[in-house]
């Protein structure tokens, strides 16, 4: 896909935008005052894939915590978000966040912004700016009443010119809100007038399975059309959930880096192996190998009808039939295999293709 060229800002070493990989995020959700729980989870959620954490803070006692998990974490960037209270971002700045994340329109006025905007731009660290579907400025609102997602963007469009016009213009942008087509409206508006990069997501998704299909079904739309430099699942519960649903929606769209996707089908009456097996087996078997050094595929088909096909277009591959399977290879039958090759085939030949 042609993806959207935006400019680069960088949150600690993590580049976003200009070209960089998709980079995933999330938030802590413990009280940001008590160093040790928020600690542990960063570094949860940094093992289990995510690439920048932000932490909330919303008091000055959360702020002085912040310099202290600062100081303990080493393996992902950490941001602050601020609401309200333009002396918490100063705080946090202070304490060493790798970028800011505001809604300019609750800050507290344009002094206090530009305050902000002086001190982010002295640490070199960028804002991100976050406008939501329930912050939207009132004017906005009653001006695109019957046109939300107008009224989304051009909130944005407003408070990155507030910024720009302290001569700050280490931006990123988000625009957000639950419903799906509004959202995506918002952003084709965002992304055809500006070149910043975008943190894209559908926030307030809800919980379980009907949010993981909604987070999916919005941030997957918008990548394929060539949009978002980072994001993040909003998902109520263990935002650990977060990151492995991000990786699991860059993974769909051929964006995660060192991906090694397995596609199987459902399984019918034709079926006579137990695919749901093999494939977790052949799943852990993958995930235990080397990140791949560009997106590669493995296949396991349950009958002939379309396995043979859809094995052959993948880097490694099986199809089966009633005795065992036929492998695949980069398109090519090689040979047939019994049920108890197939998965260690399979790892030889992704394996292979890696090299």
């Amino acid at each position: 896909m042609d993806r959207k060229k935006t400019r680069a800002v960088f949150c600690g070493s993590v580049q976003i935008g200009g070209g960089a990989p998709v980079s995933i995020q999330s938030m802590t959700n413990t009280f940001t005052e008590d160093v040790e729980a928020t600690t542990a989870q960063i570094e949860a959620l940094a093992n289990a894939g995510a690439d920048i954490v932000r932490c909330a803070v919303p008091t000055l006692k959360a702020a002085e915590a912040f310099k202290e998990i600062k100081n303990r974490v080493q393996s992902v960037p950490l941001v602050a978000d601020i609401h309200f209270d333009y002396k918490l971002a100063l705080a946090a700045i202070e304490a060493g966040a790798d970028k800011i994340r505001i809604n300019p329109g609750n800050i507290g006025g344009t002094e206090k912004l530009k305050a902000v905007a002086d001190a982010a731009g002295s640490a070199g660290i960028p804002i991100r700016i976050g406008v939501n579907g329930g912050s939207v400025e009132k004017d906005l609102l009653d001006l695109y009443e019957r046109r939300p997602a107008e009224a989304l963007a051009k909130s944005a469009f407003r408070n990155i010119g507030i910024l720009r016009g302290f001569g700050f213009d280490d931006i990123v942008v988000s625009i957000k809100c639950s419903d799906i087509l509004t959202n995506t409206a918002a952003h084709k508006i965002l992304s055809g007038e500006t070149d910043l990069p975008l943190h894209i997501g559908i926030t307030e998704a809800g919980i379980g399975r009907a949010a993981i299909v909604k987070s999916a079904a919005g941030i997957g739309g918008l990548l394929a059309m060539g949009i978002g430099d980072t994001i993040r699942v909003s998902l109520t519960g263990d935002p650990v959930e977060e990151v492995y649903t991000a990786k699991d929606i860059l993974r769909s769209v051929n964006m995660l880096p060192g991906q090694i996707t397995l596609i199987s089908c459902p399984t019918c009456g034709r079926c006579r192996v137990d695919l749901a097996a093999l494939c977790e087996e052949a799943l852990k078997a993958l995930e235990a190998l080397e990140p791949a050094k560009r997106p590669l595929t493995a296949a396991l088909m349950g009958c002939a009808v379309n396995g043979p096909g859809e094995a052959a277009h993948a880097d490694a591959g099986v199809a089966f039939g009633a005795d065992g399977g036929v492998y695949f290879e980069k398109g090519v039958q090689v040979r047939s295999v019994k049920i108890d090759e197939i998965v260690p085939t399979l790892v030889k030949g992704i394996t292979a293709a890696n090299e």
